[in-house]
């Protein structure tokens, strides 16, 4: 098997490699219905506001790309939670309101706190998905109440905070339980994308199967036990049809992983097609709607096969016997999160730390363009809510995105605002324009994390230049003026998160490992049982998670992240850890392996918690260890060698 594949390090400072460009944008199963979507729920919302003279309709399109999910039960939920949490907090600001009006002290006070705590939350609970976007509401719905020295206009004006969030959420519900694709039907079309691609492999053996091969194991499957859950909770399909897919769902990563190690020690053309066939079936009867029961693979001959196939086969034709059944009762996660905060919400000081940089980022852009008079670049304020990571990496990630977004998103509103718009007559020539830049906005957005914020941005960018009040705008000093607004946010963010307590990705990097050391533990200890299924999921998913924070270190500065020799170690690490998870599944059991793992977890978590041991350039405890439990696996049952990238 090959080792899996770090993320390359991005062209430049503000965007992923120009080569890299057409296979980040290249169509993907779901990419377009994703797209489609969303640009509906943008455009409506914008219909809405128009018709109805709402204030701020750039925000009310914009909140839409902070509601919709891949399934339409999650989008629902997402929406409505948010709505329910906005009018409490609204509520609270409205409560507020005549104690603030003419008070600019305690406004700014409770602007400040505020923001702290939805900011804290949105580090230390499960808000984060939507904390930041609440978080700007509030305080913006706040900031209106400046302006206005009447207590009756500053209720109205809250009222109209609301509507930001109240309309995008009406009309999300409304589209996603119309056209949203129910979690049932996205289950099976993942499963049945995972067979086909292991049949690909068979049938072509060529690097482009092998590569998505890979990318389909370390997606995992957590995405569609989440999914199989909310269908459960729908109601609308039968429980055992249900049951039969989770069953499944724990089925096919070991099913990737046996076509893995087949791949490279199956040499017989005919089998490996007999096998495929066999997959392209099961993957054809659950795009159908159904799922596949006693499933068998063709018999063969045992003496013309080698003896590594052999046992693949063995262990194949017995998970798809039992593909979506099993005697065992259902596996648990001891490691799984519970409960709204995280566990070390209230005593890990980097949660707080976060809330302090990010509510001091905004609130000295909010004075910074108070104190000059400039109310144009508002956008620095706004902006801060949105780029404002846990991470000094995936800040500056999420900066360099939004910049280049801002820049495109900029030049279409240029370009829109040169030729398009003069030539518009009416709402529907404007909706149409905001339909089609939001489908490409949102096409982006559907991406890969490498690029998805840069979407996010390209459709922020050019709602504030274009939708500037009620109607159209044509004024290119404001557009100049929230486009500079974005910039001085942007730098304002990237100046306090890199200079004021910097938190570099490397520090969970380590945790994560012992958690994969851990989980293989678990595999060794019983291959074959459901929980072994199970853990080989979140296994794979774990390799992408180490992966994909290595890579993010590339963006952070010399002086937060550790030296090349530590992260290459690490890469080291994971590349060994990755080439035990295959041939674990062909073991009978192995306790001594499983004590290894265990102890090896020890040893990471020790380093994670000592910074002297977890940033030293030249460890090497680890990897000698992780090296030999390779060699006692291959030892013991002759399994043909793996090949490792080397150092």
């Amino acid at each position: 098997m090959a080792a899996p594949a770090l993320e390359s390090a991005p062209f430049n400072a503000l965007m992923p490699g120009v080569r890299s460009l057409p296979a980040l944008l290249r169509p993907t199963p779901g990419r377009l219905e994703f797209a489609l979507r969303l640009a509906l729920i943008c455009t409506l919302s914008v219909a809405v506001a128009e018709w109805f003279h709402t204030p701020e309709v750039a925000l009310t399109a914009y909140v839409g790309f902070f509601l919709i999910r891949a399934d339409r039960a999650t989008s629902v939920v997402v929406g409505l939670g948010m709505l329910v949490l906005a009018s409490l907090l609204i509520g609270l600001v409205a409560l507020m309101a005549n104690g603030l009006i003419g008070r600019p002290a305690a406004l700014l006070a409770s602007m400040t706190l505020i923001a702290f705590a939805l900011f804290f939350l949105t580090s230390a609970s499960k808000l984060a998905p939507v904390g930041g976007i609440l978080a700007l509401i509030t305080t913006y719905a706040l900031s209106l109440i400046a302006a206005l020295p009447i207590g009756e206009l500053a209720t109205r004006a809250l009222l109209y905070a609301w509507l930001i969030v109240a309309i995008p959420v009406g009309v999300s519900t409304a589209v996603n339980l119309l056209i949203g694709p129910a979690p049932r039907r996205l289950a099976e079309s993942a499963l049945a994308r995972r067979l086909a691609a292991a049949a690909a492999v068979l049938r072509a053996a060529d690097d482009e199967s092998r590569d998505e091969l890979r990318q389909m194991r370390m997606q995992g499957t957590g995405e569609i036990q989440a999914w199989l859950r909310l269908a459960r909770l729908e109601r609308t399909s039968p429980a055992e049809t249900i049951e039969a897919l989770s069953h499944a769902s724990e089925s096919v990563t070991r099913v990737l992983v046996l076509v893995d190690l087949l791949d490279h020690c199956l040499p017989i053309r005919d089998v490996r097609t007999s096998v495929a066939d066999t997959l392209d079936g099961m993957a054809h009867i659950l795009k159908s709607g159904a799922y596949p029961i006693e499933v068998e693979l063709p018999a063969f001959s045992a003496t013309a096969l080698p003896e590594p196939a052999q046992r693949a086969l063995l262990a194949l034709r017995h998970t798809l016997a039992h593909f979506t059944d099993s005697d065992e009762p259902a596996a648990t996660d001891p490691q799984a999160p519970t409960g709204f905060f995280a566990a070390d919400a209230f005593s890990n000081p980097l949660h707080t730390r976060f809330a302090i940089k990010a509510t001091g980022a905004a609130m000295f852009c909010y004075l910074f363009y108070h104190a000059l008079g400039w109310n144009g670049i508002h956008t620095a304020f706004i902006t801060c809510f949105i780029v404002a990571l846990s991470t000094t990496g995936e800040t500056v990630q999420k900066l360099s995105l939004r910049i280049a977004g801002c820049l495109i998103g900029a030049a279409i509103s240029l370009l829109a605002l040169l030729t398009v718009l003069p030539a518009i007559e009416g709402l529907a020539g404007l909706l149409g324009l905001v339909f089609a830049v939001t489908l490409g906005a949102s096409w982006v957005a559907a991406g890969s994390s490498r690029i998805s914020y840069a979407g996010f941005q390209i459709a922020f960018a050019f709602y504030l230049c274009v939708l500037q009040g009620n109607g159209p705008s044509y004024d290119l000093g404001l557009a100049r003026d929230r486009v500079i607004g974005i910039l001085i946010g942007n730098a304002v963010v990237y100046l306090v998160f890199t200079r004021l307590w910097p938190v570099s990705v490397a520090t969970r990097v380590d945790s994560l490992l012992a958690l994969l050391l851990r989980r293989l533990a678990r595999i060794a200890e019983g291959p074959a049982t459901r929980t072994a299924n199970v853990e080989l999921a979140k296994v794979e998913a774990g390799y992408s998670a180490v992966a994909a924070d290595l890579s993010l270190m590339a963006y952070e500065p010399s002086s937060v992240r550790p030296a090349p020799q530590w992260t290459a170690q690490r890469e080291r690490t994971l590349e060994a850890t990755y080439a035990l998870a295959g041939p674990l599944v062909l073991q009978d059991g192995e306790p001594a392996l499983s004590h290894l793992m265990n102890s090896l977890a020890r040893q990471v978590e020790t380093a994670s918690a000592s910074p002297e041991l977890a940033f030293q350039s030249r460890a090497s405890w680890l990897q000698q260890p992780l090296s030999a439990a390779i060699d006692a696996v291959q030892n013991q049952r002759n399994v043909n060698p793996i090949p490792t990238k080397a150092p």
